[in-house]
């Protein structure tokens, strides 16, 4: 019995959870109440990330709810939300890390090779080389679904990237491949926004060490949008087979499939679990596909809008102002 999870803004400007059931928006509170499913949550002001917190059995007890629901649907009536007048927020509002995975699709780090007239390793596991991540910064840089984002001061070259966002449900360290999709709670849709010229300092040397600044390339207010939705990886068949496209503008720039991962999720997963300890409510964007801006010299401007879409997921509106 298949479901989503959201988090929205309620009229009071409260953050709330909400589930996706059969077409259908629903206040996760209220719900529950209605049902009268027990110890769905702890406490009266907890949300989705208290949820991922406590994934296995978060999800058995949610897994009951929705059973409950498609039973006897009209009892949830009064706690459905007009589809029309739901403020998303993104669904995770307190992430741990989030890792971002870099040059993780085929066609990608073929298309920027193209792009820059650089060999790039187009096999890079066989040639010995590990998974290559960088941090994002949490909450800070986080945006819901149809939230508008503001073009930074700092950048005249603001680019996309639609990534496939992988939830970490329970805590992992050392984790062998073949067991690392077991501590997925879910998988979201996210768009990486980046600020292309700040990559690189100009006033740097550009043999010295310091020459790169990664948090001025990738971290700025809004430079994660996230959503609209959670959906729980027992419903997500592979991660390694979901079409990801993008618009600009109603104009397709990326079109892609997570087939062309050069990393699996799960070796993502197995890799940052050798190096640390993966949390509950970690998040790792993993990697972006062909037909990003810096590709072709193109890049955002007030008023655009993007449109990320991955397969089964759902799909996820940012507007630049």
């Amino acid at each position: 019995m298949t479901y989503q999870l959201f988090t929205f803004v309620d009229r009071a400007g409260a953050l709330r959870p909400g589930l996706l059931h059969r077409g259908r928006h629903f206040d996760l509170h209220r719900l529950a109440s209605a049902l009268a499913v027990p110890a769905l949550f702890n406490h009266a002001h907890d949300g989705v990330d208290a949820l991922v917190e406590d994934w296995p059995d978060a999800h058995a007890r949610l897994t009951t709810l929705v059973q409950a629901l498609a039973r006897e649907p009209w009892i949830g009536e009064a706690a459905r939300l007009a589809d029309g007048t739901i403020a998303f927020a993104a669904p995770i509002t307190r992430p741990g890390v989030i890792y971002a995975c870099g040059a993780n699709y085929r066609d990608h780090v073929e298309a920027m090779g193209r792009a820059f007239n650089t060999p790039l390793t187009l096999d890079p596991r066989a040639a010995g080389i590990a998974p290559w991540h960088f941090i994002k910064a949490g909450r800070g840089t986080l945006a819901g679904h149809r939230q508008h984002v503001a073009h930074p001061c700092h950048t005249e070259r603001l680019d996309w990237e639609a990534e496939l966002a992988v939830i970490v449900g329970r805590p992992a360290q050392n984790v062998d491949v073949t067991d690392a999709l077991d501590y997925v709670a879910g998988y979201s849709i996210a768009n990486d926004l980046s600020a292309r010229d700040n990559l690189r300092r100009d006033k740097v040397d550009p043999a010295s060490p310091f020459r790169f600044d990664w948090i001025g390339h990738k971290c700025f207010t809004g430079s994660c949008p996230l959503g609209p939705y959670v959906t729980p990886a027992e419903f997500v068949v592979s991660p390694e087979k979901l079409g990801i496209k993008l618009w600009l503008n109603e104009t397709l720039k990326q079109d892609s499939n997570t087939s062309n991962h050069l990393y699996s999720v799960a070796d993502q997963i197995a890799y940052l679990s050798q190096r640390l300890t993966l949390y509950p409510g970690d998040i790792i964007l993993t990697g972006t596909p062909a037909g990003v801006g810096m590709e072709r010299g193109e890049f955002l401007k007030r008023g655009d809008v993007m449109r990320v879409w991955i397969e089964t997921l759902g799909e996820l509106e940012t507007t630049i102002v």
